[in-house]
C-alpha cells in the first residue's frame, strides 16, 4: 500500500508535469502593496492608480503591467468560490484581473474574447471561464453565451470567453477550474499586487529604480518587488515535499523488506539442505534448485499482491481524493511490477547459493 501512494503520487505530478503552464513567466515582476492610498471617494482612487500606471508604464524596461488580486500564480494565496451550471456545483479558483492581464502574462483565449471596456454595462456580470470548468460544465459544446450561478445561485454570471487552464500552483499541479472576473471602480480599494512584464535585460539596477519610484508614489506603502522565475522555483519544491517524504519511508520500508527476504530465504535454505542434497543427488541440477526457490518466493509474492490489490482498486472504485482512475491503475500496475522485481532480485542469491551445495556434504549433514 506504501508503493502504491508512492507511485499514485508520482503518476500524478508526472500527468501533471506533461502539461503546459498556460501563461508565461520569464520576465514577470510581481509587486506586493498595501495602504497606498486611504480615500473613501473611488474617483480619486482610480485616479490615483491611473496616474502610477502610467508612471510605471512609462519606464524604459517595462513592456507592460496588470493590476489584479492577490492570487498571483506561484503564490500561496487563494480565493475561491463555488460556480453552479444547471444547480451543478464547482468549486473554482476566482481571479480578479484588468483588461490587461492577458496581454502581460500571454494567456491563450481558445472561445470567444476577453474582457474590454463594453464589459461595464452589461446585465448579467460578464466572466471568461478556463477549459478545465468548460469541460466540466459544457463538454464540447459552446461556453460563450451560458448563464452560471455565483455562489449561492443568487446572481447570474455571463460567460464571455474561455481561456487555456493555469497551473498556478506550479509546475506539478493540477490547473483546477477557473473562473476570472474583470475589475470594476471599487476594486482598487482591496486590490493589492501588480505584475510587470520587463524586458529581458533587466536587472537589479532596474529594480532598484521601480522599487524608489515605487516608494516616493506610495509613501505610506510596505511595498516588495519579487520575480515570478524564483516564486515558481520555490512553489515547485514546496509542492514536491510530501513526496520526498514518502520516498524516504518507502525506502526504509523497501530495505526492511529486502533485508526480511533474505534473512527468510537464506533460513528456508539452511532448514532444507537435506531435501536439495537429495534432489542435486537424484540428478537435479543447480540452476532447477535456484529456479524453485525464486518461483516459490514469486507465489508468495503474488499471493500477498492479491490482498494488496484488492484494497488499492477501492481508491478508483470509490473516487478517493477524486483523481482520474487512470492514474491509480497504473500506479497500481508499476507496484506490482516493482515488487516483483524486488522480490526476485532478494531470491536470486540464496537461490545461487542453494545452487552450490553439494549433494554428499548435504547428505552426510543430514
Amino acid at each position: 500500500m506504501v508503493i502504491f501512494a508512492l507511485f499514485t503520487l508520482m503518476v500524478y505530478y508526472y500527468n501533471n508535469y506533461k502539461k503546459p503552464l498556460g501563461f508565461d513567466y520569464d520576465n514577470r515582476w510581481v509587486i506586493s502593496y498595501n495602504n497606498a492610498y486611504s480615500t473613501s471617494s473611488t474617483d480619486s482612487l482610480n485616479l490615483f492608480y491611473n496616474n502610477l500606471r502610467q508612471t510605471i508604464g512609462a519606464m524604459p524596461m517595462v513592456k507592460g503591467l496588470t493590476f489584479c488580486s492577490d492570487n498571483v500564480p506561484f503564490f500561496q494565496n487563494t480565493s475561491q468560490s463555488q460556480t453552479s451550471y444547471n444547480k451543478v456545483p464547482e468549486q473554482c479558483d476566482t481571479y480578479t484581473i484588468d483588461d490587461h492581464y492577458k496581454d502581460v502574462m500571454n494567456l491563450q483565449v481558445v472561445e470567444g474574447r476577453w474582457f474590454d471596456t463594453q464589459d461595464a454595462a452589461y446585465k448579467y456580470k460578464p466572466v471568461i471561464i478556463n477549459s478545465t470548468l468548460k469541460e466540466k460544465f459544457f463538454g464540447k459544446d459552446a461556453a460563450v453565451g451560458k448563464l452560471l450561478g455565483d455562489y449561492g445561485d443568487k446572481n447570474k454570471l455571463r460567460v464571455i470567453g474561455v481561456v487555456t487552464s493555469v497551473k498556478a500552483k506550479g509546475d506539478y499541479s493540477d490547473a483546477g477550474s477557473g473562473v476570472y472576473f474583470r475589475t470594476d471602480t471599487g476594486s482598487y480599494h482591496w486590490l493589492g499586487k501588480i505584475i510587470v512584464k520587463v524586458a529581458p535585460d533587466a536587472d537589479a539596477a532596474f529594480e532598484g529604480k521601480l522599487y524608489k519610484t515605487l516608494a516616493n508614489y506610495m509613501k505610506k506603502s510596505d511595498i516588495e518587488i519579487e520575480h515570478l522565475v524564483n516564486k515558481r522555483t520555490s512553489m515547485n519544491y514546496f509542492t514536491l515535499i510530501p513526496m520526498i517524504v514518502l520516498l524516504i519511508v518507502a525506502g526504509f520500508l523497501i530495505i526492511n523488506v529486502a533485508m526480511g527476504l533474505f534473512g527468510v530465504l537464506w533460513y528456508n535454505i539452511n532448514k532444507r539442505r537435506g531435501e536439495i542434497g537429495l534432489r542435486r543427488a537424484v540428478g537435479a541440477t543447480g540452476n532447477s534448485v535456484s529456479s524453485q526457490l525464486v518461483t516459490e518466493a514469486m507465489i508468495l509474492a503474488t499471493l500477498s499482491l492479491i490482498i494488496g490489490s484488492f484494497f488499492a482498486i477501492q481508491f478508483p472504485l470509490l473516487h478517493v481524493f477524486n483523481l482520474p482512475a487512470s492514474i491509480y491503475l497504473i500506479a497500481l500496475v508499476l507496484s506490482i511490477v516493482f515488487i516483483y522485481l524486488l522480490v526476485m532480485v532478494c531470491s536470486l542469491y540464496p537461490g545461487k547459493q542453494a545452487a552450490a551445495i553439494y549433494p554428499a556434504v548435504a547428505l552426510h549433514e543430514e
